[in-house]
């Protein structure tokens, strides 16, 4: 049962990522105020964390790889190739959001809580949502580009839709915590 499972997890992401495909934007999208990039963190091999894991500790987390290091890097290239030279950037407190967050080179990272994942602990996937949506809320529908670093659950949980690593959903904000979805964009 199990196995079937994964496989039906499996099939249902390569589906969602093909009529992603299909709404994905430039990035000069970015450029224009009021915009928001949730992005998932680049390349992390493996899934959640191991038991015990510290947040102030990288070394017991899941990190970046060197492939998802040349991604982060390469992603914050396109992101000002597309006319973003600088962005005000939240991460997740996990250290592989803060080094993709980093590796932008768009400007100083901001840890923000209600960008943390919830994997594994459920019931703190609805107070985790209701903080980002305060937050979002709170930024300025004509301020300059938002990029936020966060994790595959709390796109998933916000958006209802699964991303790969680099990728993530373009926002246009507008005063709520519910701003409007512009579309998609995709890793290198």
């Amino acid at each position: 049962m199990r196995r079937a499972l994964t496989l039906f997890a499996a099939i249902a992401c390569a589906i969602g990522g093909s009529t992603w495909a299909a709404d994905t934007l430039p990035l000069t999208e970015l450029a224009k105020p009021g915009r928001v990039l949730m992005l998932r963190h680049a390349n992390a091999p493996g899934t959640g964390d191991p038991p015990n894991f510290k947040l102030e500790e990288c070394a017991t987390q899941r990190n970046l790889d060197q492939s998802g290091r040349e991604q982060a890097l390469a992603l914050g290239k396109r992101i000002v190739q597309a006319g973003v030279k600088k962005a005000d950037i939240y991460s997740s407190q996990w250290c592989r959001c803060l080094e993709t967050a980093k590796l932008l080179n768009l400007g100083p990272v901001t840890p923000q809580p209600a960008l943390n994942s919830f994997f594994g602990r459920s019931e703190q996937r609805e107070a985790t949502v209701a903080a980002l949506r305060r937050f979002l809320a709170g930024l300025p529908t004509n301020g300059p580009p938002v990029i936020l670093v966060t994790h595959q659950f709390t796109i998933t949980a916000f958006t209802g839709e699964g991303t790969a690593s680099g990728s993530g959903s373009l926002f246009e904000l507008n005063g709520s915590g519910a701003p409007r979805l512009l579309g998609t964009i995709k890793p290198d």
